[in-house]
């Protein structure tokens, strides 16, 4: 029956699609190879991957149990990202490494204990005192990357994001790609082990570190805080930012199959049992198609979750735990 409702129409539409890659048992690399090759024309994923990074290092402070560099570097021609660097005091030879990616907020600084703590618990203070070497990303739109004028809203993701669209492009591809051009910069660094650099993020960050872990086969593992959920479920059906976004995305994939572009690679999921913008009810769901993917690829172990009790929030009682475990670090209790 036609409706008023628009996203009602919407809806209607997307829960009848038969998706262009559903994922079922048995499929193999040439699926994969395919779907990343979707997803990176629907989100418009840069290709300048070769551009110099042109790192400038900004500061160098030595803090309480690390070394601390506030550094700027190339993403892409024309685009340069704010970002810290911390490295464990105390670490010899090659170490594994995590780019993190913070969320909807006032930016980085909050990662790394310049302002106040928020929902993000501080997660990169949290990755450098498990003993990992962090890169901590200024996500567009936030922070030093704000445009001006947008201070009234906390950020610029809507202006922002809808000047990627005009340009055929999304937000989701920029921030993917400033997430592998920081893993190429750990990758320069004499004491990172380039086989073992994660991904870690939550809420808009999440995104981007799901994202950017099923788009670059180098990243080793990821951890994915409150985002993975089916699209249908969450960007859909709630009022979500624009930068959740990309043309054509819902009939390409639903999030929970992409899981395969990650497998048979390590990954993490945690998500609030209270989550009011990624319910619970298909947090679980996805999650038991990712279990079904990693047993399939014959890697159960290789995927993890928890649900906590709590809202949306970072939480990584487990997850980082799971990650210096996957990656030798030894941890005392």
């Amino acid at each position: 029956m036609a409706t008023l409702n628009t996203l009602q129409y919407a809806n209607d539409r997307v829960s009848g699609l038969s998706r262009e890659f559903a994922w079922q048992q048995g499929c193999g690399e040439a699926w994969k190879h395919e779907l990343r090759a979707r997803l990176s024309e629907c989100i418009g994923l840069p290709k300048q991957m070769g551009t110099s990074l042109d790192i400038e290092v900004i500061e160098r402070r030595s803090m309480d149990g690390y070394d601390r560099e506030t550094i700027t570097f190339v993403s892409q021609p024309g685009m340069r990202v704010f970002a810290y660097v911390l490295t464990p005091h105390g670490i010899t030879g090659l170490n594994p490494a995590v780019v993190c990616v913070p969320g909807h907020g006032p930016g980085v600084d909050v990662l790394v204990g310049e302002l106040p703590h928020d929902y993000q618990n501080q997660f990169a203070l949290q990755c450098v005192g498990a003993g990992f070497v962090v890169v901590a990303i200024e996500q567009a739109s936030f922070g030093r990357r704000m445009t001006p004028g947008s201070e009234d809203r906390g950020s610029s993701c809507m202006r922002d994001s809808m000047a990627a669209l005009m340009l055929g492009e999304t937000m989701i591809g920029w921030r993917a790609f400033d997430a592998m051009r920081a893993l190429d910069l750990l990758r320069t660094r004499p004491e990172v082990d380039p086989e073992r650099i994660a991904v870690l993020g939550i809420s808009g960050g999440g995104l981007t570190s799901f994202w950017a872990a099923c788009l670059d086969e180098r990243f080793a593992a990821a951890v994915v805080s409150g985002y993975f959920n089916t699209f249908f479920d969450s960007i859909l059906s709630i009022e979500h930012c624009v930068d959740n976004f990309a043309p054509g995305l819902a009939k390409v994939v639903e999030m929970p199959d992409m899981a395969a572009l990650i497998a048979p690679r390590k990954l993490f999921v945690e998500s609030g049992t209270e989550d009011p913008i990624f319910p619970a009810h298909a947090f679980l769901r996805a999650c038991g198609t990712a279990r079904a993917i990693y047993a399939d690829a014959g890697v159960p172990a290789s995927f993890a979750s928890e649900h906590f009790p709590g809202e949306h929030v970072f939480w990584g009682r487990k997850a980082i735990p799971h990650l210096a475990e996957w990656f030798g670090i030894k941890t005392t209790s």
